[in-house]
């Protein structure tokens, strides 16, 4: 698709409906958060599943952080705010500031205990899109690196490797890596991967794969402020699945990269859809054997310690949200 200069957009829509209708579709994918574009993607008298937008937090304590999930639920649902908690809103796990895509939010207190026990035992299934840098050469991977806090000077809001100077108390982590397609973002070579986290660090799709030379395109704080030019950072959580009794939570979030969405991203060889990524993912051939390497499934059956991160969130939920 070629690129379209949004300075002739005027002229370009009166001049076809088609093309008008793009522009629209485009501008509406690059438009920032506000408190009336919330996409609701799925909702029950327990949950609400939301597609958050890039570059707004979940919540926050500082006065002026206007823009959040938050806020935009109280906005568009004030009477399902919940007066008994700090937020109003129980969210049930974490997307960074910069990620957009599936989350999910509980509506009572039972819900968020629920919910809370299939994270801690290791049930919900998330996969995640990306842009990455480069043209990764291998198809389907495991990223096995050890994750910990970056004490060097001028980076202490950052994680590294383990064995990474200034990395402090690195834990195991690791991160299945699958190539959709190759193509270019802007000219420069780029491929779309699906990513699933086999173990839940900060910021560990971010660090995994800076760590193999191919960091996500947009990350500013991962490229030492270098990535700037795009308009965001190319992460999306495109599928959560948690599998609650009676009703599981299925939910995929739409993809956002897209070249009818951003005319930058320019696909050129595809190497596999979503949907057979995907089916791969949640539905492995049965008695197929694998590889040390690729041994995702053995480690979602017998997942590592808790980190010590986790462990203090999953205290700081049965604090606030006790089961009665």
């Amino acid at each position: 698709m070629q690129a379209i200069n949004f300075r002739d957009c005027n002229e370009i829509n009166r001049r076809s409906p088609l093309i008008n209708r793009t522009v629209k579709a485009v501008s509406a994918s690059m438009e920032p958060a506000s408190l009336e574009n919330l996409c609701v993607l799925y909702h029950s008298a327990d949950f609400i599943v939301v597609n958050k937008h890039w570059d707004i937090r979940i919540d926050s304590k500082m006065w002026y952080e206007k823009q959040t999930v938050q806020s935009q639920l109280r906005h568009r649902f004030p009477e399902l705010a919940d007066p008994g908690t700090y937020y109003g809103f129980r969210f049930c796990h974490q997307l960074d500031f910069s990620t957009s895509g599936a989350l999910c939010v509980a509506l009572n207190k039972a819900a968020a205990g629920r919910a809370y026990r299939c994270f801690k035992e290791r049930l919900v299934t998330k996969a995640y899109l990306a842009l990455v840098r480069g043209l990764v050469d291998c198809g389907k991977m495991t990223l096995d690196f050890s994750i910990g806090k970056n004490t060097s000077e001028g980076k202490t809001h950052m994680m590294c490797i383990g064995g990474a100077e200034g990395c402090e108390n690195p834990k195991p982590c690791q991160t299945e890596l699958q190539v959709l397609e190759y193509g270019s973002y802007s000219g420069d070579p780029v491929t779309k991967v699906l990513l699933q986290p086999l173990t839940g660090r900060t910021h560990q799709l971010r660090v995994h794969c800076s760590a193999i030379g191919h960091p996500i395109v947009g990350d500013f704080t991962y490229s030492l402020r270098a990535d700037s030019a795009p308009y965001r950072m190319m992460l999306h959580a495109y599928l959560l699945r948690i599998p609650l009794e009676p009703e599981p939570v299925d939910v995929t979030a739409p993809d956002p990269f897209l070249p009818s969405l951003d005319p930058h991203w320019a696909p050129q060889r595809q190497l596999c859809t979503v949907e057979a990524a995907l089916k791969g993912l949640l539905q492995p051939p049965a008695g197929e054997g694998q590889s040390p390497q690729h041994s995702g499934t053995e480690k979602k059956k017998s997942p590592p310690v808790e980190t010590e991160e986790q462990i203090a969130q999953c205290q700081q939920w049965l604090c606030e949200w006790g089961m009665d």
